[in-house]
């Protein structure tokens, strides 16, 4: 049913009256509404990615990252008996000394930091270096949070003087579990 000219001509009136309000021009020409629905659609990623980086900078997700550990009270003592016979060192059939360091681990978060690795360097009486090249010692599977107390077994040639010197020791794991 058609409707009269005088009122299809008042509904065109309030039509381009309501349209004049708004932002974006509404027409019936299909091209024109391909790309205005085009504007919309990039308008509207624009908002969401804009809103996921603001919830993302005032929430930030929990990170993976290393957790610094440090390690106080250390000292070391001869392995036992059982413990260090026949010990030789890494990559030669050289006697070696078996030693076990210790001390505390303080771990500052609330959290349990798993895989923690050890780093340190040890020196002998003539401030040599025990082990070349190397400065990772070890590890610790668990370090709950606070200070809890830590083993590491090393192996030393023979040949090199005692006492130890043990410097710069420190550790790092993860918060979270880590495949290996």
């Amino acid at each position: 049913m058609l409707l009269p000219w005088a009122v299809r001509s008042q509904v065109w009136r309030s039509l381009r009256a309501w349209q004049s309000r708004l932002p974006i021009r509404v027409t019936l020409n299909p091209v024109v509404n391909r790309r205005i629905i085009m504007q919309v659609r990039a308008l509207v990623v624009v908002a969401v990615s804009a809103l996921m980086w603001v919830l993302t900078a005032l929430f930030p997700p929990d990170a993976l990252a290393l957790t610094q550990i440090s390690l106080t009270d250390l000292s070391y003592h001869e392995c036992p008996a059982d413990v260090g016979a026949g010990t030789v060192t890494s990559g030669t059939s050289q006697a070696a000394n078996c030693f076990i360091v210790t001390g505390t681990a303080n771990n500052p978060t609330n959290k349990m930091v798993v895989n923690a690795d050890i780093f340190g360097r040890i020196f002998d009486a003539n401030n040599d270096s025990v082990m070349q090249n190397r400065t990772r010692l070890g590890s610790i599977e668990e370090v709950p949070p606070g200070a809890s107390p830590f083993e590491l077994r090393i192996s030393v040639s023979a040949n090199q003087p005692t006492p130890l010197q043990l410097k710069q020791f420190k550790a790092a794991g993860f918060t979270g579990t880590v495949r290996r």
